[in-house]
Order: structure tokens, then C-alpha cells, then sequence
């Protein structure tokens, strides 16, 4: 089900109404159905697509209440600065629903979304729901790119998600579904915890010829060598998609997830791959997941996952201005 967006959310402070300057991001945030968009043939185009669902989540056992959190990280961000160029556009384009347990049809739609989003050169910024958004996000991307060229997926996660699903779907299959049915895609995953994942899913990993990088290995004294492994591995595909879910983090900076993470990464390494994956100009889009705002304290993982959107926002448009300058 397709939830047009809604006014309501995008509502803060004012600090001035005609210097644009003192903006915040509910003062440049335009509402459009998603039908309405129009190819986009110059400046900078973005669009904040919701996917409310945590049905992945309930099948995967956890707590489930990510349903809610596109809404309330798109309201978090609606007060956050607006730091962009007058030539810069971003969409609420509303959010995709999964009601009455209909997950794959859900995704389906939200690939639809995405794939539409792409084609009218506006880069998806996904907001989950549970990380069971992964799945949607990469059909629509592998719709968008055809059949012929290949998708590295780059995944900034606690956990491998690569159960097996011969007993159902769910937030903990997705990139195991996209292996078997993808020969030309590919995957690698940034935040591994040992006692996250069990030896089988370790065993998984290895044969489908995933790269991983574990959680205690991603510090600010070996970023270098993480971005060359970033590098490396997007240098392998034509088109890549970054996801991160929320568990990725640490507990006590995002405690409103369905599976916190006691050792989970610094929010600035976080940003700091995010910055540095999105710069690429293979990168084509981006999602955020398992943000459970009815298990959160005083909104600490929204306001994050709203700051990590904003940040990846910006990454794009960095890189966009660059390509546009090149291009003069």
C-alpha cells in the first residue's frame, strides 16, 4: 500500500521566513506523490521514500515496532539546518506499507519505487522499517540497471543476514535470496560481531564469496585500510547500493533497534564509511534500518538515523556538484 506524504511531518522551528540561510530542512522539503515526479534534467534531485515495515523483523523473532520509524526520522530531520544549494531538490515522496503480513508484495512495490526514483535521476534516500527494506531497495536497483550490468552491495550491519529461507522470508535472508538469484552480485558487509552470527552463518558467508570486515576491525587506526577494501570491492560492479542497519551501532547511541548491539561501531565511523561510500559515483542510493522508535530513548536512534540521512544527503550532493562542474 502507497501512503501519500503528509504535511503534519514536516513541521520545526522557524528562525526566519525569508533568509534562506536560517532554513531548515521543513522549509525546503517538497511533498509529491510519487507518480507526480517529473524526470529531473538539471540541479540536484533526492527523494525520501519510507518503507513501513517490520513484518521481516517478526518472522526474524525480534522486536518488532520499526513500522513507525520512517515517519519519525523523516519528522526528526524536517528540524535539522538546511545546509544545501538553491539548485538542490528534495522529495518526500510518501512510504511504501506492508499491511496484512504481505511482505513480498511489499518489496516488490518498494522496488518498484526505487527503480521508478532512478530512472528519473532522483537518488533514493530509503527510511525502514525493518532491514527486510534491503530487498526492495535492491530490486528496484536492479530494475533500474537491467539485466546486464552488476550490483555490489555494500551493507553496514552487525549481522550477515544470509539465513537460509526454505521455511519463509524475512530481515535476516535478504542478501542470501539476492545471492541465489543474482549471478552478477555481490556482497560485502562492514560491522560483523562474532557473537552476532553463528558459525554457519560464517560458513555462508565464506562459500557465497561475501567479504566482511568484523566490527572490532573497523577503527579510526585502520580506516584507511577499510576504504582501500571499500574501494576495492566497488571497483569489481557497475552499479552499487549502500544499506546500513541500525544494529550496526552501538547500544548506548541507538538503543531503539530490534537487536542492539553492545559493541557496536562509533556513530562518526559510521558516518565516515557512509561519506566515503556514497562519494563514489557508482553509488546510487541509500537505506536506513531498524529504527524502532517504541523501544527508544529520548529518540536518540531517530535523531541519529535522521543525522546519518542528512549526512548522506549531502555526500551525494557533494559528489553530484563535482560530476556537474566536470561536465562544463
Amino acid at each position: 500500500m502507497y501512503h501519500q506524504p503528509q504535511s503534519s511531518t514536516w513541521t520545526g522551528r522557524i528562525d526566519s521566513r525569508t533568509d534562506p540561510l536560517s532554513f531548515r530542512f521543513h522549509q525546503r522539503v517538497q511533498l509529491k506523490n510519487i507518480d507526480e515526479l517529473e524526470k529531473m534534467t538539471g540541479g540536484k534531485a533526492f527523494a525520501l521514500l519510507g518503507f513501513q515495515c517490520d513484518e521481516g523483523v517478526k518472522r526474524n523473532k525480534g522486536r518488532v515496532g520499526a513500522y513507525y520509524g520512517p515517519v519519525e526520522v523523516k519528522k526528526a530531520l524536517a528540524n535539522l539546518p538546511w545546509h544545501f544549494s538553491d539548485k538542490t531538490f528534495v522529495f518526500d515522496v510518501g512510504n511504501v506499507g506492508c499491511e496484512d503480513h504481505h511482505l513480498e508484495q511489499s518489496q516488490q512495490q518498494l522496488g518498484e519505487a526505487v527503480q521508478h526514483l532512478i530512472q528519473h535521476h532522483i537518488t533514493p534516500i530509503i527510511i525502514g522499517g525493518g532491514h527486510e527494506t534491503a530487498y526492495g531497495h535492491y530490486l528496484g536497483v536492479r530494475q533500474a540497471a537491467g539485466t546486464e550490468k552488476s550490483i555490489g552491495i555494500i551493507n553496514i550491519d552487525a549481522h550477515f543476514d544470509m539465513r537460509p529461507y526454505d521455511q519463509g522470508t524475512s530481515s535476516g535472508t535478504m542478501f542470501r535470496q539476492i545471492l541465489d538469484a543474482d549471478r552478477q552480485a555481490g556482497y560485502l558487509c562492514l560491522g560483523i560481531q562474532p557473537f552476532g552470527n553463528t558459525a554457519t552463518l560464517f560458513e555462508t558467508a565464506q562459500r557465497y564469496g561475501c567479504v566482511y570486515v568484523l566490527e572490532e576491525q573497523v577503527t579510526w587506526e585502520r580506516i584507511k585500510e577499510i576504504y582501500t577494501t571499500i574501494e576495492q570491492f566497488i571497483e569489481k560492479y557497475d552499479v552499487v547500493m549502500l544499506t546500513l542497519c541500525m544494529d550496526a551501532i552501538s547500544a548506548s547511541a541507538a538503543p531503539g533497534v530490534s537487536a542492539p548491539s553492545p559493541f557496536g561501531l562509533d556513530p562518526k565511523i559510521a558516518r565516515a564509511l557512509i561519506r566515503q561510500i556514497v562519494a563514489h559515483p557508482k553509488t546510487t542510493s541509500f537505506d536506513i534500518s531498524e529504527v524502532n522508535p517504541t523501544v527508544d530513548e529520548n529518540r536518540k536512534t531517530t535523531t541519529l538515523a535522521a543525522y546519518l540521512c542528512a549526512e548522506a544527503l549531502a555526500g551525494f550532493e557533494r559528489r553530484n556538484s563535482i560530476e556537474i562542474a566536470q561536465n562544463y
